[in-house]
């Protein structure tokens, strides 16, 4: 039997929301062993001069714990 738990965290890009999500896994996965899943919770931007300035995604990490 597996047990499951799910943490959320928050990370941002320059570039794009996907880019966000893939920097967001990567950093994750150097703490938290047996990522098997996420979900994007939530996207939003900052905008500076007009511009959008930064990609922020709330993730749902989902990792399974070492027995």
């Amino acid at each position: 039997m597996s047990v499951a738990k799910v943490t959320e965290i928050i990370s941002s890009s320059s570039k794009s929301f996907d880019d966000a999500v893939e920097n967001g896994i990567k950093r994750a996965s150097k703490t938290l062993k047996g990522i098997n899943g996420a979900w994007v919770a939530d996207q939003k931007v900052t905008v500076e001069d007009g511009k959008v300035s930064e990609y922020r995604v709330v993730l749902k990490v989902t990792f399974v714990l070492d027995d």
